[in-house]
């Protein structure tokens, strides 16, 4: 049984992975601040260590827990918060898991990050660009680590069911929605094949439409 050790675990596209990695029978492990989300996800049968990823011995306790063999997911993001943990938070996982002995990490940024800021609107440079920009921190400081990774740029995120219609591309511009469920399942896909190691994918979907 694979061990899957998720930050971001609690809500939105972390508790896709979730719930993803649950239902594939996975042994899963997560960093949770809250209490109240934490006793959540026990129920459901997480394993939960109880801290914030800004604070190195929390991620370490995480780690430690999931032992070396654990394969890693990060979703972590903030929105026009204070700290930004899009960066000092993963920034915090690459280094914790570099110590732990991890080796296996998928990063879930978002379209716009790194090269594909060129095909960000204007409009979304002006709402969330801080924080793309963050993200794109990130991705430079696990791209310039010795961790096997591999990063994934959703397009604009849904709740909902999996269409089953995602799709994964490279060095092209892209635009849209895709839901949660579906980055979930091709991110756990790809962080189980070596191939993926060292690659970014863009993942949109184009059945769905902002209309």
């Amino acid at each position: 049984m694979p061990t899957t050790l998720i930050f971001g675990a609690s809500r939105g596209l972390g508790r896709a992975f979730t719930e993803q990695a649950l239902l594939l029978g996975h042994r899963v492990v997560a960093l949770v601040r809250h209490v109240d989300m934490a006793t959540e996800l026990q129920d459901l049968g997480v394993e939960v260590v109880i801290g914030d990823a800004l604070d190195p011995q929390a991620v370490a306790q995480a780690c430690l827990l999931a032992g070396s063999g654990a394969l890693v997911v990060s979703t972590l993001g903030s929105f026009r918060q204070v700290d930004p943990v899009d960066y000092l938070g993963n920034r915090q996982v690459v280094d914790e898991m570099e110590r732990a002995g991890l080796r296996r990490l998928l990063l879930v940024t978002s379209l716009g990050c790194g090269d594909s800021w060129q095909y960000l609107p204007e409009r979304a440079r002006a709402a969330f660009g801080h924080e793309v920009r963050l993200k794109s921190l990130a991705e430079s400081w696990l791209q310039t680590s010795p961790l096997d990774w591999t990063i994934m740029r959703p397009a604009g995120l849904q709740d909902g069911e999996a269409s089953g219609q995602a799709v994964l591309s490279q060095g092209e511009e892209v635009h849209g929605l895709v839901r949660r469920q579906d980055v979930a399942i091709w991110g756990l896909r790809l962080l189980t094949d070596q191939e993926a190691c060292g690659q970014i994918y863009a993942i949109t979907d184009p059945s769905l439409s902002r209309g």
